[in-house]
């Protein structure tokens, strides 16, 4: 589903169209994933989202193959008869030899067309399989290891499924793009069988840097002194990383999808990207211009009213200078940076404390864990308040009536009358049933290894625990959002459009989707220097924090410097006034397009192009000053009147409502895009967004490409 942005009226753009041409008609590209229809990381989302853009480009030629699952193929693909007629041969020859393979369309934008593979169906091939593998390779699978069971199976059927292809009578120029190493024996075995087709690799996060910084190591000052070999077998994934690293040597084309993996995948898989490919999103623009504004504001009141029942009996603090912020993914607590996102929070508590500041933070964990089920609380606060919505609208309801006919009868009312002691006694009722002897909860589930659990351990340590004096307070979701929960009844987009920061300060984080949406949506986010969206967005933008992309330093910080520093950034950001952060919401939302596939797929069109010409020299060229980055545009500081609390006449947020209504400082976005555009398309013009990305050549004669 698409991310919605506001029209380009707030669009910030400057960034030429990209007028790269390739001969495609004789070219076919099979792009092999084990996420193809089959959601179980964040793969599924470069996947899914790029579908659209990669079918425009190749049209019937693009073909995604992944694994069968049933449950997915129910819901998700329109099974189909093949349409190419190779395609339909090479099926019908397999599912002849004992597999079972299925075509159809996957119900996305784009409706690419999709190969699945049930293997499953073949494992009664998996021993002979891995004794060819250990044959071919010297890498051994162990039997226990299911996850690497599969990709056995699924590499050979993806090789085989590749070669019967290209045994046609007049074979298309084929480039194949695996992902990830679950993917990545099929490219092995079409390398070792000479097979001529065009191979790409994208590693989207290293198997043992995932592992290293899982087990609390000093990652990235340490990379150059890895014995890779030691550490992978240390872990018990060695044949894991056999598979990864053959795919990454064997493959014409190796990517990664930002700067900071590069550097990773240099170091543990031994070979330098040719390219970066960054992630993106399909960014849909809205018919009206502030409209992501009014849906901030809509959210902002769901979550507000899900507060009032969460804090009943403690709600003495005012929502409408309350501050929502949230972590969100899987559950690493150090990977992911909860462990000094709580740290800063208690220090932000201590700040706003002695300062008399009139803010309350709300930080919200969206983190899954292993839970029973809701916590009993945290329920009877939902109850609780709907009880009190009722009774006020039923009070309401008797005192219109007889407000109504007190005017029918051209009388002004008595107060004192219209509401009588039944009334009274019905408010008081609901006023005793607020009454709570315990604070508010700070997990919204019942865990199952409470005493356990990193998140709630930490909390005790810094005593966090909701109370009254606190400014700042804490709720842990341990569940992934959905519109069905009798809780929080809200989609994870709409939740974080509710939202006025997302903080992710993330210790190992390749790319990043969750601050990538937040930019998409409008609101701003806190990332890392050690993220792949920090790191292009430092690339891209000359003052981030100008436009709500705040860069958390924890490459060369020490983890109480980088814990201040983020502290630090909370603090400067409760000092906002409202009008400072609708600025700062508008300026992070026209960032949008830098994060679109239109403008990011343009780095995958280039790896196809570059394979393409690798493996085919006779028939392709590329120009070897290839883009080897993703430098190039740069934002400029914007233009327009400044964001930033220190920067404002007002530094404290007691002064938020004068400022509000500050006629004299009334703030008109158009005209602010508009001083922006123009500082962007003066700046940016100047630039050279591609250096060395020239137009390819079809048809000549052959040119070798190292």
């Amino acid at each position: 589903m698409p991310l919605a942005r506001s029209l380009s009226v707030t669009s910030l753009s400057g960034l030429e169209e990209w007028d790269e041409e390739f001969d495609l008609e004789d070219a076919v590209l099979f792009e092999i994933a084990w996420e193809v229809a089959n959601k179980v990381g964040g793969i599924y989302t470069v996947i899914q989202t790029k579908a659209r853009l990669t079918a425009e480009e190749w049209g019937e030629n693009y073909f995604l193959v992944g694994p069968y699952v049933e449950s997915n193929v129910r819901t998700q693909v329109e099974l189909i008869e093949p349409t190419n007629p190779v395609l339909k041969r090479t099926i019908d020859k397999m599912n002849s030899s004992g597999c079972k393979v299925y075509f159809g369309r996957w119900l996305i934008e784009g409706s690419p067309y999709v190969v699945l593979i049930d293997v499953a169906f073949t494992a009664w091939s998996l021993d002979s399989w891995k004794r060819e593998l250990w044959d071919l390779c010297d890498i051994g699978v162990p039997w226990f290891d299911r996850e690497a069971n599969d990709a056995v199976l699924f590499g050979f059927l993806t090789a085989w499924l590749l070669g019967e292809v290209t045994q046609s009578e007049e074979p298309p120029h084929i480039v194949a793009h695996f992902h990830e190493w679950l993917a990545g024996l099929g490219l092995v075995l079409c390398r070792h069988r000479k097979l001529p087709i065009a191979t790409i690799f994208t590693t989207h996060a290293t198997l043992l840097g995932r592992y290293l910084c899982a087990g609390s190591v000093d990652f990235y000052n340490k990379l150059a002194d890895f014995n890779v070999d030691k550490e992978a077998g240390d872990r018990q994934i060695y044949h894991r990383y056999c598979l990864e690293r053959a795919a990454a040597h064997c493959a014409h084309v190796f990517t990664t999808v930002s700067q900071i993996t590069a550097i990773e995948a240099e170091y543990l898989l031994k070979r330098a990207p040719d390219i970066v490919t960054p992630n993106g999103l399909n960014v849909k623009k809205f018919s009206a211009v502030h409209e992501f504004q009014n849906l901030h504001a809509q959210s902002k009141n769901r979550i507000q009213e899900f507060v009032r029942g969460h804090f009943y009996g403690h709600l003495d603090f005012n929502l409408d200078k309350t501050l929502f912020l949230f972590i969100a993914g899987r559950y690493e607590f150090s990977n992911k940076g909860a462990d000094i996102f709580l740290e800063a929070l208690a220090r932000l508590n201590y700040l706003l404390r002695v300062n008399h500041s009139d803010v309350t933070v709300i930080a919200f964990f969206i983190m899954p864990a292993r839970t029973n089920n809701f916590n009993v609380e945290t329920l009877k606060g939902q109850a609780v308040r709907k009880q009190l919505w009722d009774t006020a609208q039923t009070v309401k309801e008797r005192f219109g009536k007889k407000l109504y006919e007190s005017l029918l009868v051209g009388q002004l009312p008595d107060v004192s009358k219209i509401l009588d002691k039944e009334d009274f006694t019905i408010m008081k009722r609901a006023i005793f049933a607020t009454q709570r002897q315990c604070q508010p909860p700070i997990c919204t589930h019942n865990m199952l290894e409470d005493s356990g659990d990193p998140i709630l351990n930490c909390v005790r340590r810094i005593g966090l625990f909701n109370s009254s004096a606190d400014r700042v307070k804490i709720i842990f979701h341990p569940e992934f959002l959905s519109s069905t929960s009798p809780l929080l009844p809200m989609d994870y987009e709409e939740f974080v459009r509710g939202c006025h920061l997302g903080v992710f300060p993330s210790y190992y984080e390749p790319w990043g989707y969750t601050p990538a949406e937040c930019t998409v949506m409008g609101i701003p986010s806190i990332s890392t220097n050690l993220s792949g969206f920090g790191c292009f967005m430092e690339e891209h933008i000359a003052d981030p924090s100008a436009y709500g992309i705040y860069i958390l330093d924890r490459r060369y910080r020490g983890v109480d410097e980088s814990c201040n520093q983020l502290t630090s950034f909370l603090f400067q950001f409760c000092k906002q006034s409202r009008r400072q952060r609708i600025i700062q919401r508008n300026r992070t939302e026209r960032l949008s397009e830098l994060l679109d596939w239109r403008y990011l797929g343009r780095y995958y069109i280039s790896a196809r192009h570059m394979a393409l010409a690798k493996a085919f020299p006779d028939t392709y060229m590329y120009d070897l000053h290839k883009p080897t980055s993703t430098s190039g545009f740069r934002y400029p500081r914007p233009a327009s009147v400044p964001p930033s609390p220190a920067l404002s006449r007002h530094s404290s947020p007691r002064h938020s409502e004068a400022e509000d209504n500050d006629e004299d400082e009334r703030y008109d976005e158009d005209v602010e895009a508009e001083k922006d555009r123009v500082n962007i398309l003066s700046t940016g013009h100047n630039q050279n967004y591609f250096p060395g990305l020239k137009k390819a050549h079809v048809k000549t004669p052959s040119t070798e490409v190292q």
